[in-house]
């Protein structure tokens, strides 16, 4: 990635109205760091690639794992993330398990990031 120099004023004002009115209307802390902890979870290419698959169709654990050559384990590991953040769901059909994208926030999401990096 190339190093973007960042430019700063050339003496101090602080715009005191904007700052107030910014300040009023910034969510709390905590729903902050759901927020960022959101987005961490887009922050690992494996989850990102299970979501992408999840987008085409719903599959169970072999089916990702043969579809993405990869471990059972390690899906189910990242499924289980996905599973907590609720990017995923999943329903029981006899003993297989299938997954889905939870609904279509998920796709909105990747499609701008997708744009936005294509850009």
């Amino acid at each position: 990635m190339k190093k973007v120099e960042v430019e700063q004023c050339d003496f101090m004002h602080v715009h005191e109205e904007i700052v107030k009115k910014v300040q009023d209307h910034m969510p709390e802390a905590g729903e902050l760091r759901d927020l960022a902890d959101f987005f961490k979870v887009f922050g690992d290419s494996t989850r990102i690639k299970i979501l992408y698959v999840l987008w085409q169709s719903e599959m169970c654990v072999c089916d990702l794992a043969q579809a993405l050559n990869m471990s059972q384990s390690a899906i189910s590991h990242q499924l289980r993330v996905l599973k907590q953040m609720k990017l995923v769901t999943n329903r029981r059909e006899g003993k297989t398990v299938f997954y889905s994208l939870a609904d279509s926030h998920i796709k909105t999401i990747m499609n701008q990031g997708m744009e936005h990096i294509r850009e």
